[in-house]
């Protein structure tokens, strides 16, 4: 099975193909275009460099959120379009989930994903590695950062991730001290939501693209304008 996966939820973005958990090629970016302008070109050339077409792809993942909103529709709404044209299935990732599993090491257990959600808040989650599996331990949602860290256990050792390490440094290390791990990590995550989106088949969770729906977990400021 090949699988286009693609993230326009972070800064930076990516396109990966995979097949049955391989990567065979991959797409990174970073730089001042928006996601817009650079996404379908950034699939025209991974395709292009593998001498493949959207129809040879089996099924599509998306990093579906919580990110920022514009990124969002952008991806969920080319890779829907991708899935009409061709018949095939839209896989959602959460993007917190692609993050904890970049964190993913032997002897590691517990990870954390944290993105500035801007409005002093951060899109977060804590999971435990448990056998092949991630659990969520904190539940994903935008939080003020000084509430998620009180709920995570600052006696154990967490790996974190993601671009609210830096802006809340200080915090981080108020709550953790000695417990924090800050591994060198790529910011792009198409691999991690293509690995995910081939966990969503095996366990039979196939979305239509009419199905797929983004993760939020907030409004737009558009919407609390109103």
């Amino acid at each position: 099975m090949i699988l286009l996966a693609v993230d326009t939820t972070t800064p930076d973005g990516s396109v990966a193909v995979l097949e049955d958990r391989r990567l065979l090629a991959e797409f990174n970016s970073t730089g001042s275009l928006n996601h817009s302008q650079r996404l379908l070109p950034m699939v025209r050339s991974v395709l292009a460099a593998l001498g493949k077409t959207i129809r040879d792809m089996d099924a599509f993942a998306v990093a579906a959120g919580p990110g920022s909103f514009t990124g969002i529709r952008v991806g969920m709404s080319t890779v829907k379009g991708f899935a009409y044209a061709s018949g095939k299935p839209v896989l959602p990732v959460s993007t917190l989930s692609a993050l904890a599993l970049k964190l993913r090491i032997p002897g590691a257990r517990l990870f954390c994903p944290l993105q500035d959600a801007k409005k002093n808040e951060v899109y977060a989650a804590l999971f435990e590695n448990r056998g092949r599996r991630l659990t969520e331990v904190v539940p994903q949602g935008s939080y003020d950062p000084d509430h998620f860290f009180s709920l995570c256990p600052a006696h154990r050792v967490v790996h974190m991730i993601g671009t609210g390490v830096p802006l809340y440094r200080e915090k981080i290390a108020s709550y953790f001290g000695d417990k924090i791990r800050l591994p060198q990590r790529s910011p792009f995550i198409a691999f991690e939501v293509g690995l995910l989106g081939f966990d969503m088949i095996a366990a039979s969770g196939r979305k239509s693209h009419f199905e797929a729906e983004p993760l939020y977990f907030r409004r737009s400021q558009a919407e609390e304008g109103h």
